[in-house]
């Protein structure tokens, strides 16, 4: 059979075009490699060999884009999925919702990626006894959507299996659920009616408006990061002010902070932030600002006394670098005065100390865009030294003609001075790495579990979920081997427990390379120190990581280690922090070896010094 994962990425692009085009499903915001994985498998389910056979299978067998979706779309879902994060809901954020809102207000939810209907009706559920039957008809209206006809289908029927219904307690079931002749539940006919399915792409489709919960549980997981941007922009838009967005536990919220509140970041629920806004937000505050009809005096002297009463450093040129306006900070910090505007910026010592500002005011001039100088050291003499960060944006009119460029010293000292303690720390972590060492006997003997389950841990769960019906039909030939089974996994269970809180505990960055230079263990440290995420480095080999280290170097080093079984080295090298920041990383290699002395891999320490 041919080797499918080296076709060219093309002939699997058309694949997802021929889905676009002909049955209106997006999936190019989806992870590659999760979908790469499961359109094989569908295509050697039907025999095919390669991508362009399988586009023409499509398109002569039309009930094969159902079957081809079904195993995209996972589907894995059930009631009260992550009874903790359930627990937290129904105890402390539907009441808070409750408490801040009128006892007639309209409550609106929206179930995003909601598959058969499950969470749905879980949320249902907690309103039904929180508002009790009558209030939850006459106030509630929850919007469940999905991209699976099918799903959302089954979803509307609302009948479910004993077995679909064991994560809801027996008091609850008897109280929402009606048994019918085939032994199947049904969800109360009363209550369903407030629960409308209906077919949105999270991609292309419009947000729904004015929602109060919007539950979206592992689906953005599936998506490339920046679809998840794009969509969690739509998120934002729909909730009301302090809305409460519920995503599942494989999914954070890394770098929409400024929009998106944490309430419990373990339980992942979080809440509209009510000064956060995503792109596009600046029209909104426009629109704002043209309805307002209130004449406000004074409004020239206003702006002159709040431009010079500016925490942060400021200086105004024209488009001819002259200095037209400096603020009573930028005074005092740079020794300026009123005597200075109307002088040529090239004359002032500003124009070159702390730093060359008329090459970034002339680029910013250039680009119309604002450029961040970072780290920018000024050393005061007896004063001690400062660190800036200089903000230089360009001021253009409705024509975008140039009317002058604004210069912002923003004073980052104490964000600084906080690294310094973080190198401070980072030093006590030499103590644990004789614990690092005497776990490498345990790592060795678990390589091959290992190896077996971090690549994407999460997106496969949810995959073997999916599978769990055929396993079904082979369990009664495994009846004998459970107990040996259960013995071993819970050595394994534990072993693994305890490899883990090893490896998050640790705050410096720790990678496990195997012989082949690919990583086995990627940990917090690392995640923190790189912006990489464990799914996406764990398995990938460690010269094709996106990282800001200098790879071939360090590649060099552990290359040594794999040959030689005693060697261990200490480097440090520059590099670039998730931050985008230039920094020192100190890099310590060694060895992974075996009892009997064999080099099985190797084990890299990374912690930034500077």
């Amino acid at each position: 059979m041919t080797d499918r994962t080296a076709e060219p990425l093309d002939a699997f692009e058309n694949v997802l075009a021929h889905l676009k085009e002909s049955r209106g499903f997006d999936f190019t915001g989806y992870k590659r490699a999760s979908l790469v994985r499961r359109v094989q498998h569908r295509m050697s389910q039907v025999s095919v060999t390669d991508y362009a056979e399988y586009v023409d299978f499509l398109e002569l067998n039309a009930d094969e884009f159902d079957a081809l979706f079904n195993t995209i779309l996972i589907n894995v879902t059930a009631f009260f999925r992550d009874p903790d994060a359930w627990d937290l809901l129904r105890d402390e954020t539907i009441p808070a919702l409750l408490a801040e809102r009128d006892p007639d207000d309209p409550i609106r939810v929206w179930c995003a990626g909601c598959a058969s209907g499950e969470e749905a009706y879980s949320v249902a559920i907690l309103l039904a006894e929180a508002l009790g039957p009558e209030g939850f008809r006459r106030r509630v209206k929850i919007y469940a959507t999905d991209v699976d006809e099918v799903a959302l289908a089954r979803a509307r029927h609302a009948t479910y299996t004993g077995r679909e219904l064991e994560g809801v307690p027996e008091a609850l079931r008897e109280r929402y659920f009606e048994v019918q002749d085939d032994g199947r539940s049904s969800f109360r006919k009363d209550l369903r009616r407030a629960v409308i399915f209906g077919r949105n792409d999270l991609v292309q489709d419009a947000p729904i408006s004015r929602i109060d919960l919007l539950t979206c549980r592992n689906t953005l997981m599936y998506f490339t990061q920046e679809t998840q941007s794009r969509i969690l922009g739509r998120f934002h838009f729909a909730l009301v002010p302090r809305g409460v967005l519920f995503l599942g536990k494989a999914e954070m919220l890394l770098g929409h902070t400024r929009v998106f509140d944490a309430v419990d970041l373990r339980r992942r629920v979080f809440r509209r932030a009510e000064n956060g806004a995503p792109g596009g937000s600046h029209l909104v505050a426009r629109s704002s600002a043209q309805d307002r009809r209130v004449d406000i005096g004074g409004l020239d002297r206003l702006r002159e006394l709040g431009f010079s009463a500016s925490p942060v450093a400021q200086v105004v040129v024209t488009g001819d670098d002259v200095v037209a306006l400096v603020n009573h900070r930028a005074e005092t910090t740079f020794g300026l005065s009123a005597k200075d505007v109307g002088r040529p910026l090239r004359d002032l010592d500003l124009s070159y100390r702390p730093v060359e500002l008329r090459g970034y005011v002339d680029q910013a001039r250039l680009e119309r865009r604002t450029l961040r100088v970072k780290d920018v050291e000024w050393d005061r003499g007896p004063g001690g030294t400062t660190w800036f960060e200089v903000h230089v944006s360009p001021l253009v009119d409705s024509g975008n003609g140039i009317l002058g460029v604004s210069i912002a010293f923003h004073d980052v000292s104490a964000a600084r001075g906080l690294l310094v303690e973080l190198e401070q720390a980072n030093t006590r972590l030499e103590s644990a790495y004789d614990e690092l060492q005497s776990t490498n006997e345990e790592l060795e003997t678990t390589n091959e579990e290992l190896q077996s389950t971090v690549e994407e841990l999460e997106t496969t769960n949810e995959e073997l979920q999916s599978t769990n019906e055929e396993l079904e039909t082979t369990n009664d030939g495994l009846r004998a081997a459970n107990d040996v089974l259960r013995e071993r996994g819970g050595e394994l269970d534990r072993l693994n427990g305890f490899l883990e809180s090893v490896l998050t505990s640790l705050r410096a960055g720790v990678v496990v390379l195997d012989t082949g230079m690919r990583v086995l263990a990627w940990n917090t440290g690392a995640e923190e120190l790189w912006g990489v995420r464990r799914g996406e480095a764990e398995g990938t080999h460690l010269l094709d990581l996106d990282i800001g280290l200098p790879l071939p170097e360090v590649g060099a080093v552990a290359r040594k280690a794999l040959e030689d079984g005693g060697f261990t080295a200490e480097v440090e090298l520059a590099a670039v922090n998730r931050k985008g920041r230039e920094v020192r990383v100190r890099v310590v290699c060694s060895s992974l070896r075996s009892s009997g002395g064999e080099v099985g891999g190797a084990i890299l320490v990374m912690e930034q010094v500077g």
